[in-house]
Protein backbone atom coordinates (compact mmCIF):
# COMPACT_ATOMS: atom_id res chain seq x y z
CA UNK A 1 0.00 0.00 0.00
CA UNK A 2 0.93 3.47 -0.81
CA UNK A 3 1.91 5.65 2.16
CA UNK A 4 -0.57 8.15 3.02
CA UNK A 5 -3.19 6.98 0.20
CA UNK A 6 -6.35 6.64 2.08
CA UNK A 7 -8.57 3.84 1.60
CA UNK A 8 -11.56 3.59 0.24
CA UNK A 9 -14.87 1.47 0.64
CA UNK A 10 -15.14 -2.04 -0.83
CA UNK A 11 -18.74 -2.37 -0.79
CA UNK A 12 -20.91 -0.10 -2.56
CA UNK A 13 -24.19 0.70 -2.06
CA UNK A 14 -25.45 1.96 -5.48
CA UNK A 15 -28.05 4.74 -6.34
CA UNK A 16 -30.29 5.94 -4.16
CA UNK A 17 -33.59 5.34 -4.81
CA UNK A 18 -35.99 8.63 -5.64
CA UNK A 19 -38.27 7.65 -3.57
CA UNK A 20 -35.79 6.43 -0.53
CA UNK A 21 -38.22 7.49 2.72
CA UNK A 22 -36.46 9.70 5.09
CA UNK A 23 -34.36 8.60 7.58
CA UNK A 24 -37.04 10.19 10.71
CA UNK A 25 -39.75 7.62 8.77
CA UNK A 26 -37.20 4.49 9.57
CA UNK A 27 -36.57 5.64 12.64
CA UNK A 28 -40.37 5.94 13.79
CA UNK A 29 -41.14 2.90 11.99
CA UNK A 30 -38.15 1.50 15.00
CA UNK A 31 -39.93 3.38 17.72
CA UNK A 32 -43.00 1.57 16.80
CA UNK A 33 -41.83 -1.79 16.72
CA UNK A 34 -39.50 -1.21 19.91
CA UNK A 35 -42.99 -0.21 21.94
CA UNK A 36 -44.43 -3.40 21.31
CA UNK A 37 -41.37 -5.29 23.63
CA UNK A 38 -42.95 -3.37 26.70
CA UNK A 39 -44.97 -5.52 28.32
CA UNK A 40 -44.98 -8.65 26.18
CA UNK A 41 -43.11 -11.35 27.71
CA UNK A 42 -45.16 -10.48 30.81
CA UNK A 43 -48.32 -11.32 28.75
CA UNK A 44 -46.50 -14.62 27.69
CA UNK A 45 -45.29 -15.67 30.78
CA UNK A 46 -48.94 -15.69 31.49
CA UNK A 47 -49.65 -17.35 28.63
CA UNK A 48 -47.20 -20.14 28.67
CA UNK A 49 -48.70 -21.53 31.97
CA UNK A 50 -52.00 -22.06 30.59
CA UNK A 51 -52.77 -21.11 27.09
CA UNK A 52 -49.99 -22.57 25.00
CA UNK A 53 -51.67 -21.63 21.95
CA UNK A 54 -51.51 -17.69 22.46
CA UNK A 55 -48.00 -18.14 23.66
CA UNK A 56 -47.22 -19.22 20.06
CA UNK A 57 -49.04 -16.11 18.96
CA UNK A 58 -47.13 -14.07 20.68
CA UNK A 59 -43.75 -15.80 19.81
CA UNK A 60 -44.71 -15.38 16.32
CA UNK A 61 -44.99 -12.01 17.30
CA UNK A 62 -41.52 -11.41 18.19
CA UNK A 63 -40.69 -12.87 15.23
CA UNK A 64 -42.59 -9.99 13.62
CA UNK A 65 -41.03 -7.72 15.17
CA UNK A 66 -37.65 -8.86 15.10
CA UNK A 67 -37.72 -9.24 10.84
CA UNK A 68 -39.26 -5.66 11.15
CA UNK A 69 -36.66 -4.01 13.12
CA UNK A 70 -33.81 -5.31 10.48
CA UNK A 71 -36.23 -4.29 7.45
CA UNK A 72 -36.83 -0.99 8.55
CA UNK A 73 -33.63 -0.01 8.77
CA UNK A 74 -32.88 -1.88 5.11
CA UNK A 75 -35.50 -1.42 2.67
CA UNK A 76 -34.91 1.30 0.29
CA UNK A 77 -38.07 2.50 -0.86
CA UNK A 78 -41.27 4.71 0.47
CA UNK A 79 -43.62 2.08 -0.47
CA UNK A 80 -42.22 -0.54 1.27
CA UNK A 81 -41.52 0.84 4.32
CA UNK A 82 -44.89 1.86 4.48
CA UNK A 83 -45.90 -1.50 4.08
CA UNK A 84 -43.51 -1.96 7.17
CA UNK A 85 -45.79 0.31 8.87
CA UNK A 86 -48.80 -1.81 8.30
CA UNK A 87 -47.02 -4.78 9.54
CA UNK A 88 -46.12 -3.32 12.84
CA UNK A 89 -49.47 -2.46 13.31
CA UNK A 90 -51.27 -5.76 12.68
CA UNK A 91 -48.53 -7.40 15.67
CA UNK A 92 -49.88 -4.27 17.74
CA UNK A 93 -53.10 -5.48 17.49
CA UNK A 94 -52.74 -9.30 17.79
CA UNK A 95 -50.56 -8.49 21.06
CA UNK A 96 -53.63 -6.22 22.29
CA UNK A 97 -56.22 -8.68 21.49
CA UNK A 98 -53.85 -11.63 23.21
CA UNK A 99 -53.57 -9.75 26.53
CA UNK A 100 -57.26 -9.19 26.36
CA UNK A 101 -57.40 -12.85 26.09
CA UNK A 102 -55.81 -13.69 28.81
CA UNK A 103 -56.68 -11.08 31.07
CA UNK A 104 -60.23 -9.09 30.17
CA UNK A 105 -62.26 -9.41 33.98
CA UNK A 106 -61.51 -5.28 34.26
CA UNK A 107 -61.44 -3.31 36.85
CA UNK A 108 -64.40 -1.61 38.80
CA UNK A 109 -65.35 0.15 35.85
CA UNK A 110 -65.80 -2.95 33.77
CA UNK A 111 -67.64 -4.69 36.22
CA UNK A 112 -70.19 -1.19 36.69
CA UNK A 113 -70.61 -1.12 32.89
CA UNK A 114 -71.49 -4.60 32.36
CA UNK A 115 -73.99 -4.63 35.15
CA UNK A 116 -75.63 -1.16 33.96
CA UNK A 117 -75.35 -3.25 30.57
CA UNK A 118 -77.51 -6.97 31.96
CA UNK A 119 -80.04 -4.29 33.78
CA UNK A 120 -80.74 -2.55 30.73
CA UNK A 121 -80.86 -5.63 28.82
CA UNK A 122 -83.53 -6.78 31.65
CA UNK A 123 -85.20 -3.90 30.99
CA UNK A 124 -84.66 -2.79 34.69
CA UNK A 125 -83.43 0.81 35.33
CA UNK A 126 -79.57 1.89 34.98
CA UNK A 127 -78.66 4.94 37.40
CA UNK A 128 -79.29 5.34 40.69
CA UNK A 129 -79.10 2.15 41.91
CA UNK A 130 -76.34 1.25 44.19
CA UNK A 131 -74.91 -2.38 43.45
CA UNK A 132 -72.61 -3.38 46.32
CA UNK A 133 -72.05 -6.66 45.91
CA UNK A 134 -69.84 -6.20 42.96
CA UNK A 135 -67.17 -4.94 44.90
CA UNK A 136 -67.02 -7.79 47.42
CA UNK A 137 -64.25 -10.68 47.46
CA UNK A 138 -63.26 -9.62 43.76
CA UNK A 139 -60.62 -7.39 44.43
CA UNK A 140 -62.19 -4.76 42.50
CA UNK A 141 -60.93 -0.97 44.00
CA UNK A 142 -63.79 1.09 45.41
CA UNK A 143 -64.09 4.99 45.34
CA UNK A 144 -64.66 6.12 48.28
CA UNK A 145 -66.21 9.66 49.30
CA UNK A 146 -65.79 12.44 51.88
CA UNK A 147 -69.10 11.51 53.33
CA UNK A 148 -67.97 8.45 54.37
CA UNK A 149 -69.77 6.18 51.59
CA UNK A 150 -68.27 4.89 48.50
CA UNK A 151 -69.32 5.18 44.79
CA UNK A 152 -71.05 1.80 44.34
CA UNK A 153 -73.83 3.45 41.22
CA UNK A 154 -72.94 3.59 37.23
CA UNK A 155 -71.76 7.18 36.94
CA UNK A 156 -71.42 7.55 33.02
CA UNK A 157 -72.69 8.39 29.91
CA UNK A 158 -74.74 5.34 28.42
CA UNK A 159 -73.32 4.79 25.26
CA UNK A 160 -70.60 1.99 26.69
CA UNK A 161 -73.59 -0.10 28.88
CA UNK A 162 -75.26 0.06 25.40
CA UNK A 163 -72.43 -1.41 23.00
CA UNK A 164 -72.08 -4.20 26.07
CA UNK A 165 -75.51 -5.47 25.99
CA UNK A 166 -74.68 -7.60 22.81
CA UNK A 167 -71.59 -9.32 24.01
CA UNK A 168 -73.07 -9.95 27.55
CA UNK A 169 -72.79 -13.90 26.39
CA UNK A 170 -69.17 -13.17 27.06
CA UNK A 171 -69.27 -14.37 30.70
CA UNK A 172 -69.08 -12.84 34.78
CA UNK A 173 -67.17 -9.97 35.48
CA UNK A 174 -65.99 -7.19 33.79
CA UNK A 175 -65.37 -9.18 30.37
CA UNK A 176 -67.81 -7.52 28.12
CA UNK A 177 -66.81 -3.94 28.51
CA UNK A 178 -63.42 -4.63 28.46
CA UNK A 179 -64.09 -5.72 24.90
CA UNK A 180 -65.97 -3.24 24.13
CA UNK A 181 -63.19 -0.80 25.68
CA UNK A 182 -60.36 -2.71 23.94
CA UNK A 183 -62.37 -3.10 20.30
CA UNK A 184 -62.85 0.51 20.48
CA UNK A 185 -59.11 1.64 20.84
CA UNK A 186 -57.82 -0.84 18.26
CA UNK A 187 -60.71 0.64 15.68
CA UNK A 188 -58.98 4.38 17.08
CA UNK A 189 -56.01 3.42 16.08
CA UNK A 190 -56.76 1.93 12.85
CA UNK A 191 -58.30 4.90 11.86
CA UNK A 192 -55.64 7.48 13.54
CA UNK A 193 -53.24 5.27 11.36
CA UNK A 194 -55.29 5.54 8.51
CA UNK A 195 -55.65 9.10 8.63
CA UNK A 196 -52.68 10.70 9.26
CA UNK A 197 -50.12 11.08 6.35
CA UNK A 198 -48.04 8.00 4.86
CA UNK A 199 -44.81 8.34 7.39
CA UNK A 200 -46.29 9.14 10.39
CA UNK A 201 -48.82 6.54 10.46
CA UNK A 202 -46.52 4.41 13.44
CA UNK A 203 -46.78 7.03 15.35
CA UNK A 204 -50.32 6.16 15.70
CA UNK A 205 -49.08 2.70 16.86
CA UNK A 206 -47.01 4.35 19.20
CA UNK A 207 -49.57 6.46 20.66
CA UNK A 208 -52.42 3.87 20.81
CA UNK A 209 -51.08 0.66 21.16
CA UNK A 210 -47.39 0.71 22.09
CA UNK A 211 -45.74 1.22 25.33
CA UNK A 212 -48.81 -0.96 26.85
CA UNK A 213 -50.49 1.92 28.83
CA UNK A 214 -53.76 2.16 27.04
CA UNK A 215 -54.25 -1.27 26.19
CA UNK A 216 -54.27 -1.67 29.96
CA UNK A 217 -56.58 1.04 30.48
CA UNK A 218 -59.01 -0.64 27.72
CA UNK A 219 -58.71 -4.57 29.64
CA UNK A 220 -59.57 -2.51 32.29
CA UNK A 221 -62.79 -1.22 31.26
CA UNK A 222 -62.71 2.63 31.61
CA UNK A 223 -65.45 4.47 28.75
CA UNK A 224 -63.28 7.01 28.38
CA UNK A 225 -61.44 4.37 26.07
CA UNK A 226 -63.93 4.56 23.80
CA UNK A 227 -64.34 8.40 23.73
CA UNK A 228 -60.65 8.73 22.57
CA UNK A 229 -61.84 6.52 19.97
CA UNK A 230 -64.87 8.39 18.61
CA UNK A 231 -62.98 11.50 18.79
CA UNK A 232 -59.90 10.23 16.60
CA UNK A 233 -61.80 11.47 13.69
CA UNK A 234 -63.32 14.63 15.17
CA UNK A 235 -59.71 15.99 15.72
CA UNK A 236 -57.75 14.85 12.71
CA UNK A 237 -57.79 17.94 10.71
CA UNK A 238 -60.36 19.71 13.14
CA UNK A 239 -59.39 23.65 12.31
CA UNK A 240 -60.84 22.17 8.60
CA UNK A 241 -64.05 21.45 9.82
CA UNK A 242 -66.59 23.59 7.69
CA UNK A 243 -64.20 25.14 5.40
CA UNK A 244 -65.44 27.10 3.13
CA UNK A 245 -68.77 27.56 5.22
CA UNK A 246 -70.01 23.37 4.10
CA UNK A 247 -69.29 20.58 6.66
CA UNK A 248 -70.15 18.05 3.63
CA UNK A 249 -70.48 14.36 4.83
CA UNK A 250 -67.14 14.11 6.61
CA UNK A 251 -67.82 16.72 8.22
CA UNK A 252 -71.34 15.74 9.69
CA UNK A 253 -69.39 12.53 10.35
CA UNK A 254 -67.59 14.03 12.29
CA UNK A 255 -69.53 16.29 14.10
CA UNK A 256 -71.79 13.11 15.08
CA UNK A 257 -68.68 11.45 16.48
CA UNK A 258 -68.20 14.22 18.56
CA UNK A 259 -71.81 14.02 20.09
CA UNK A 260 -71.00 10.33 20.57
CA UNK A 261 -68.12 10.51 22.50
CA UNK A 262 -70.09 12.86 24.62
CA UNK A 263 -72.36 10.32 25.36
CA UNK A 264 -69.44 7.84 26.17
CA UNK A 265 -67.44 9.60 28.73
CA UNK A 266 -67.33 12.97 30.56
CA UNK A 267 -64.08 13.83 29.44
CA UNK A 268 -64.89 14.83 26.06
CA UNK A 269 -66.75 17.69 27.49
CA UNK A 270 -63.93 19.23 28.26
CA UNK A 271 -62.16 19.45 24.94
CA UNK A 272 -65.48 20.09 23.22
CA UNK A 273 -65.36 24.26 24.40
CA UNK A 274 -61.61 24.26 23.08
CA UNK A 275 -62.64 22.66 19.39
CA UNK A 276 -66.05 24.81 19.25
CA UNK A 277 -63.84 27.61 20.07
CA UNK A 278 -61.26 27.14 17.71
CA UNK A 279 -63.07 26.05 14.90
CA UNK A 280 -65.32 29.61 14.87
CA UNK A 281 -61.69 31.36 14.91
CA UNK A 282 -60.52 29.91 12.04
CA UNK A 283 -64.10 30.19 9.86
CA UNK A 284 -64.51 33.01 10.92
CA UNK A 285 -60.53 34.84 9.88
CA UNK A 286 -61.91 33.08 6.63
CA UNK A 287 -65.51 33.46 6.26
CA UNK A 288 -66.33 36.15 9.14
CA UNK A 289 -68.45 36.16 12.01
CA UNK A 290 -71.86 35.32 10.61
CA UNK A 291 -70.60 32.34 8.22
CA UNK A 292 -68.73 31.51 11.08
CA UNK A 293 -71.12 31.39 13.81
CA UNK A 294 -73.64 28.96 11.00
CA UNK A 295 -70.93 26.55 10.91
CA UNK A 296 -70.37 26.46 14.70
CA UNK A 297 -74.30 26.37 14.99
CA UNK A 298 -74.30 23.24 12.68
CA UNK A 299 -71.69 21.31 14.18
CA UNK A 300 -73.26 21.79 17.87
CA UNK A 301 -76.73 20.70 16.37
CA UNK A 302 -75.74 17.47 14.35
CA UNK A 303 -73.24 16.40 17.45
CA UNK A 304 -76.81 17.54 20.13
CA UNK A 305 -78.85 15.34 18.25
CA UNK A 306 -76.17 12.47 17.99
CA UNK A 307 -76.05 12.80 22.03
CA UNK A 308 -79.59 13.25 22.52
CA UNK A 309 -80.58 9.98 20.53
CA UNK A 310 -78.12 7.92 22.63
CA UNK A 311 -80.06 9.05 25.57
CA UNK A 312 -83.05 9.56 24.66
CA UNK A 313 -84.38 6.43 26.30
CA UNK A 314 -82.95 6.69 29.63
CA UNK A 315 -84.22 10.84 29.83
CA UNK A 316 -87.29 9.59 29.28
CA UNK A 317 -87.25 6.12 31.46
CA UNK A 318 -85.36 7.68 34.37
CA UNK A 319 -84.56 11.36 34.23
CA UNK A 320 -84.00 12.71 37.60
CA UNK A 321 -81.41 9.47 38.18
CA UNK A 322 -80.12 9.75 34.92
CA UNK A 323 -79.06 13.78 35.18
CA UNK A 324 -77.82 12.50 38.49
CA UNK A 325 -75.62 10.01 37.08
CA UNK A 326 -74.12 11.64 34.27
CA UNK A 327 -73.26 14.50 36.63
CA UNK A 328 -71.65 12.07 39.18
CA UNK A 329 -68.13 12.14 38.60
CA UNK A 330 -68.75 16.33 39.22
CA UNK A 331 -71.13 15.93 42.60
CA UNK A 332 -70.04 12.57 44.26
CA UNK A 333 -67.32 14.37 46.54
CA UNK A 334 -64.69 11.53 45.89
CA UNK A 335 -61.68 11.63 48.40
CA UNK A 336 -58.44 13.30 47.02
CA UNK A 337 -56.61 11.30 44.54
CA UNK A 338 -53.56 11.60 42.15
CA UNK A 339 -50.67 12.95 41.01
CA UNK A 340 -51.53 17.16 41.26
CA UNK A 341 -51.86 19.66 43.71
CA UNK A 342 -54.03 17.86 46.26
CA UNK A 343 -50.30 15.47 46.89
CA UNK A 344 -50.02 19.31 49.03
CA UNK A 345 -52.44 18.43 51.35
CA UNK A 346 -52.47 14.16 51.40
CA UNK A 347 -48.75 13.29 51.75
CA UNK A 348 -46.95 17.08 52.76
CA UNK A 349 -49.15 18.71 55.29
CA UNK A 350 -51.66 17.16 57.81
CA UNK A 351 -54.29 18.07 55.32
CA UNK A 352 -56.52 21.21 54.87
CA UNK A 353 -59.70 23.01 55.82
CA UNK A 354 -60.53 24.28 52.76
CA UNK A 355 -60.47 21.27 50.22
CA UNK A 356 -63.43 22.39 48.01
CA UNK A 357 -61.01 24.95 46.72
CA UNK A 358 -59.42 22.74 44.73
CA UNK A 359 -62.26 22.04 42.84
CA UNK A 360 -62.63 26.02 42.68
CA UNK A 361 -59.30 26.49 41.04
CA UNK A 362 -59.85 23.51 38.57
CA UNK A 363 -62.69 25.19 37.40
CA UNK A 364 -61.21 29.04 36.87
CA UNK A 365 -58.40 27.37 35.37
CA UNK A 366 -60.10 25.85 32.92
CA UNK A 367 -61.95 29.02 32.42
CA UNK A 368 -58.79 30.70 32.54
CA UNK A 369 -57.11 28.30 29.68
CA UNK A 370 -60.32 28.86 27.23
CA UNK A 371 -60.08 32.45 27.50
CA UNK A 372 -56.24 32.46 26.46
CA UNK A 373 -57.01 30.19 23.66
CA UNK A 374 -59.59 32.25 22.50
CA UNK A 375 -57.10 35.50 22.55
CA UNK A 376 -54.24 33.93 21.55
CA UNK A 377 -55.80 31.04 19.32
CA UNK A 378 -52.91 32.02 16.42
CA UNK A 379 -50.65 30.53 18.38
CA UNK A 380 -52.31 28.68 21.24
CA UNK A 381 -54.48 26.52 18.26
CA UNK A 382 -52.13 23.56 18.35
CA UNK A 383 -52.77 22.94 21.87
CA UNK A 384 -56.57 22.84 21.61
CA UNK A 385 -56.29 19.05 22.87
CA UNK A 386 -54.03 19.35 25.33
CA UNK A 387 -55.22 22.38 27.46
CA UNK A 388 -58.09 21.18 28.54
CA UNK A 389 -56.54 18.70 31.14
CA UNK A 390 -54.21 20.73 32.47
CA UNK A 391 -57.23 22.12 34.79
CA UNK A 392 -57.60 18.79 35.85
CA UNK A 393 -53.48 19.34 37.92
CA UNK A 394 -55.50 21.53 40.28
CA UNK A 395 -58.74 19.38 40.48
CA UNK A 396 -59.33 16.74 43.43
CA UNK A 397 -59.13 14.27 41.71
CA UNK A 398 -56.14 14.70 39.42
CA UNK A 399 -54.88 10.92 38.49
CA UNK A 400 -52.57 10.92 35.57
CA UNK A 401 -55.25 8.51 33.69
CA UNK A 402 -57.38 11.99 33.02
CA UNK A 403 -53.97 13.22 30.93
CA UNK A 404 -52.49 9.91 28.90
CA UNK A 405 -55.61 8.10 28.07
CA UNK A 406 -56.22 10.82 25.71
CA UNK A 407 -52.28 11.49 24.65
CA UNK A 408 -53.65 10.22 20.97
CA UNK A 409 -55.48 13.33 20.65
CA UNK A 410 -51.82 15.15 21.31
CA UNK A 411 -50.34 13.35 18.39
CA UNK A 412 -52.82 14.02 16.19
CA UNK A 413 -53.22 17.36 16.70
CA UNK A 414 -49.90 18.09 16.59
CA UNK A 415 -49.27 16.30 13.37
CA UNK A 416 -52.84 17.09 11.24
CA UNK A 417 -53.12 20.91 12.98
CA UNK A 418 -49.93 22.71 13.34
CA UNK A 419 -49.52 26.60 13.61
CA UNK A 420 -49.84 27.49 9.94
CA UNK A 421 -53.53 26.26 10.02
CA UNK A 422 -54.11 29.13 12.71
CA UNK A 423 -52.57 31.99 10.66
CA UNK A 424 -55.45 33.73 9.59
CA UNK A 425 -57.35 32.51 12.95
CA UNK A 426 -59.78 35.80 13.88
CA UNK A 427 -58.53 36.97 17.82
CA UNK A 428 -60.35 38.73 19.78
CA UNK A 429 -58.66 42.33 20.29
CA UNK A 430 -60.77 44.85 22.47
CA UNK A 431 -59.28 48.66 22.26
CA UNK A 432 -57.04 47.88 25.32
CA UNK A 433 -55.34 45.30 23.84
CA UNK A 434 -54.20 47.43 20.93
CA UNK A 435 -52.19 50.15 20.02
CA UNK A 436 -47.78 50.77 21.55
CA UNK A 437 -48.58 48.96 24.33
CA UNK A 438 -50.11 45.96 23.47
CA UNK A 439 -47.33 43.44 24.77
CA UNK A 440 -47.89 45.02 28.46
CA UNK A 441 -51.66 45.54 27.78
CA UNK A 442 -51.35 41.58 27.08
CA UNK A 443 -49.47 40.09 29.48
CA UNK A 444 -51.73 41.81 32.05
CA UNK A 445 -54.81 40.39 30.73
CA UNK A 446 -52.95 37.53 30.94
CA UNK A 447 -52.02 37.07 35.01
CA UNK A 448 -55.56 38.70 35.65
CA UNK A 449 -57.15 35.65 33.89
CA UNK A 450 -54.47 33.42 35.95
CA UNK A 451 -55.09 35.32 38.93
CA UNK A 452 -58.34 33.64 40.36
CA UNK A 453 -57.39 30.31 39.67
CA UNK A 454 -54.00 30.99 41.67
CA UNK A 455 -55.58 32.36 44.50
CA UNK A 456 -57.83 29.50 44.98
CA UNK A 457 -55.80 26.75 44.60
CA UNK A 458 -53.20 28.89 47.48
CA UNK A 459 -56.14 29.08 49.49
CA UNK A 460 -56.54 25.08 48.85
CA UNK A 461 -52.87 24.02 49.94
CA UNK A 462 -52.79 26.59 53.02
CA UNK A 463 -55.48 25.11 54.53
CA UNK A 464 -54.84 23.68 58.06
CA UNK A 465 -56.11 20.80 59.22
CA UNK A 466 -59.62 21.33 61.55
CA UNK A 467 -59.28 17.83 63.84
CA UNK A 468 -56.19 17.41 66.15
CA UNK A 469 -56.23 13.23 66.79
CA UNK A 470 -54.14 11.35 69.16
CA UNK A 471 -54.04 7.55 69.63
CA UNK A 472 -54.54 7.21 72.94
CA UNK A 473 -54.99 3.52 73.02
CA UNK A 474 -54.71 0.58 70.84
CA UNK A 475 -56.58 -3.11 71.25
CA UNK A 476 -54.84 -5.93 69.88
CA UNK A 477 -56.24 -9.36 68.48
CA UNK A 478 -52.63 -10.34 68.45
CA UNK A 479 -48.79 -9.03 68.38
CA UNK A 480 -49.46 -7.81 64.83
CA UNK A 481 -53.32 -7.12 64.51
CA UNK A 482 -55.13 -3.89 65.69
CA UNK A 483 -58.48 -4.96 66.28
CA UNK A 484 -59.43 -1.41 67.63
CA UNK A 485 -58.17 1.96 67.99
CA UNK A 486 -59.55 4.89 70.72
CA UNK A 487 -59.06 8.49 69.74
CA UNK A 488 -58.89 12.00 71.25
CA UNK A 489 -59.95 14.06 68.78
CA UNK A 490 -60.04 17.88 68.91
CA UNK A 491 -62.48 20.19 66.88
CA UNK A 492 -60.50 23.40 66.13
CA UNK A 493 -62.67 24.76 63.60
CA UNK A 494 -65.61 26.78 63.91
CA UNK A 495 -68.61 24.66 62.89
CA UNK A 496 -69.03 21.04 64.16
CA UNK A 497 -67.69 18.16 61.66
CA UNK A 498 -69.12 14.98 61.27
CA UNK A 499 -65.74 13.09 60.34
CA UNK A 500 -64.91 9.62 58.89
CA UNK A 501 -61.60 8.05 59.45
CA UNK A 502 -59.33 5.44 57.67
CA UNK A 503 -55.77 4.19 57.95
CA UNK A 504 -53.22 4.24 54.74
CA UNK A 505 -49.95 2.72 54.35
CA UNK A 506 -49.85 3.49 50.85
CA UNK A 507 -51.00 5.73 48.19
CA UNK A 508 -54.69 6.00 47.58
CA UNK A 509 -57.19 5.24 50.29
CA UNK A 510 -58.09 2.25 52.16
CA UNK A 511 -61.78 1.32 53.93
CA UNK A 512 -63.24 3.33 55.97
CA UNK A 513 -62.52 2.30 60.16
CA UNK A 514 -66.44 1.56 62.15
CA UNK A 515 -67.45 3.80 65.16
CA UNK A 516 -67.85 1.61 67.95
CA UNK A 517 -68.35 4.56 70.79
CA UNK A 518 -68.17 8.08 70.73
CA UNK A 519 -70.06 10.77 69.17
CA UNK A 520 -70.33 10.89 65.28
CA UNK A 521 -70.59 14.34 65.20
CA UNK A 522 -68.38 16.92 67.29
CA UNK A 523 -69.42 19.86 68.05
CA UNK A 524 -66.96 22.88 67.18
CA UNK A 525 -64.29 23.92 69.89
CA UNK A 526 -64.71 20.45 71.72
CA UNK A 527 -62.89 17.18 72.26
CA UNK A 528 -64.19 13.46 72.19
CA UNK A 529 -63.07 9.82 72.67
CA UNK A 530 -63.49 7.95 70.24
CA UNK A 531 -63.28 4.17 69.39
CA UNK A 532 -62.38 3.04 65.92
CA UNK A 533 -62.34 -0.10 64.61
CA UNK A 534 -61.28 -1.95 61.16
CA UNK A 535 -63.62 -2.31 58.22
CA UNK A 536 -62.58 -6.20 58.24
CA UNK A 537 -62.36 -6.09 62.09
CA UNK A 538 -58.22 -6.58 61.94
CA UNK A 539 -55.66 -4.33 61.10
CA UNK A 540 -52.30 -5.89 59.89
CA UNK A 541 -49.49 -3.54 61.19
CA UNK A 542 -47.40 -3.43 58.33
CA UNK A 543 -43.27 -3.22 58.64
CA UNK A 544 -41.58 -0.28 60.74
CA UNK A 545 -40.78 1.42 57.53
CA UNK A 546 -43.97 1.92 56.36
CA UNK A 547 -45.54 5.13 56.96
CA UNK A 548 -48.99 4.81 58.65
CA UNK A 549 -51.55 7.64 58.27
CA UNK A 550 -54.72 8.21 60.20
CA UNK A 551 -56.94 10.43 58.32
CA UNK A 552 -60.44 11.83 58.85
CA UNK A 553 -62.35 13.72 56.11
CA UNK A 554 -65.68 15.42 56.18
CA UNK A 555 -68.14 16.28 53.78
CA UNK A 556 -69.74 19.58 54.17
CA UNK A 557 -67.29 21.44 54.71
CA UNK A 558 -64.87 19.62 52.58
CA UNK A 559 -62.16 18.98 55.03
CA UNK A 560 -59.37 16.66 55.42
CA UNK A 561 -56.77 15.90 59.00
CA UNK A 562 -53.99 13.62 58.94
CA UNK A 563 -51.63 12.68 61.66
CA UNK A 564 -48.79 9.92 61.28
CA UNK A 565 -49.26 7.09 63.75
CA UNK A 566 -46.74 4.82 64.73
CA UNK A 567 -47.76 0.91 66.06
CA UNK A 568 -45.25 -1.06 66.93
CA UNK A 569 -45.40 -5.08 66.75
CA UNK A 570 -46.19 -6.09 69.80
CA UNK A 571 -47.20 -3.08 71.49
CA UNK A 572 -47.50 0.61 72.09
CA UNK A 573 -48.38 3.60 69.74
CA UNK A 574 -47.68 6.81 69.01
CA UNK A 575 -49.62 9.25 67.44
Amino acid sequence: MTPGRRTQSVVFAGPVPSDAPAQWHRVLTLLADVSLFIGTRAVWTQAATHRPVLAAVISVCYVSILVTGVLALTVRRTGSLARLDLVVLVTAVTLVLCAWALDHGGGDEAVLTTQAARELAAGHTVYGRPWPWLFTGHGVALTPTTSGGYDLTYGYPPLAPLLAVPLLWLGHGGAPATAVSTGALIAGAAVLWRMLPVPWRSAATIACLGFSFLPTYARLGYPAILALALLVPVVVRWPRIGRGGRLGAAGVARAACLGAACAAQQLPWFVVPFLLAGIYAVRRGELGGRAAGLVVARVVGIAATAWLLINTYFIVSEPGPWLDGVALPLTQGAVLHGQGLVDVSLYFTDGSDRLDWYGHASVLFAAALLALFVLFVRRLGPAATVLPWCAFYLATRSQDGYYLMMTPLWLAAAVTAPLPEFATAWQPRPRALTGPRRRPALAAATALLLTPAVVSAALAVSGSPPLRMRVTSVRRASATVVSALTLRVTNAAGDALTPHFTLTTGQGMNKYWSLARGPATIPAHTTASLELRPPSGMFAIPKPTVRIRLRAFTAAPQTLSSQDVRLRRGGGAAG
